[in-house]
């Protein structure tokens, strides 16, 4: 895998080891939210749910924006793809090792 792949990963993997931090995520699958949106389910002010953005705008998987007194915030998809496709390799190495083991379990038989 390419390096700036890996520290990709390592970024968004570190971003979703926290809890409030994936809760954000799915919140925003649902749709662009404000801070005070996000705050409300998290039951943090929004001072802290500021702190959780930064560390996922730092990996780019949210972006927000500032339009007149309100910062709002979306997923950005792209970065999903990154985490997608490391674990569709991953799924593909156990895909292969367990249908070897269903072989030689048939010539077991």
């Amino acid at each position: 895998m390419v390096k700036y792949q890996e520290k990709a990963l390592d970024g968004i993997f570190g971003a979703l080891a926290d809890t409030n931090r994936r809760t954000v995520i799915l919140e925003l699958v649902e749709g662009e939210k404000t801070i005070g949106e996000l705050a409300e389910p998290l039951g943090m002010t929004t001072a802290g749910v500021m702190k959780h953005l930064t560390v996922l705008e730092g990996c780019g998987l949210v972006r927000t924006e500032k339009r007149g007194r309100s910062r709002y915030c979306r997923l950005e998809p792209v970065k999903l793809q990154v985490v997608n496709g490391w674990v569709g390799q991953v799924e593909q190495f156990w895909e292969l090792r367990l249908k070897r083991l269903s072989e030689v379990l048939e010539e077991m038989d």
